[in-house]
């Protein structure tokens, strides 16, 4: 497993259609956190998508994973394979 970094944009989402899936979506991704696919995520602050790292074993397979998502159909996304690079004094 690699982790990516994946920023999520929103689009055609209205309000209404958000507040309905909110639940689900919430309920999914600690589903998916507790499982170890999503290892952190971040809300951006315009409240427009979201910042995610994910555990997967390449693109098909982040995809395949946040297809799960209630939110999915709308989201834009970008998929960034990343490294952790620790501290300098370690």
């Amino acid at each position: 497993m690699k982790k990516f970094m994946v920023d999520i944009l929103l689009t055609g989402l209205d309000k209404e259609t958000r507040m309905t899936l909110l639940p689900k979506e919430q309920e999914v991704v600690k589903e998916l956190e507790a499982a170890g696919t999503i290892v952190d995520n971040f809300i951006k602050l315009d409240m427009s998508g979201i910042y995610m790292v994910i555990m997967a074993t390449d693109n098909d397979d982040v995809h395949k994973k946040l297809s799960a998502l209630p939110y999915y159909p709308y989201m834009e996304i970008k998929i960034v394979p990343i490294r952790v690079v620790n501290s300098i004094n370690q």
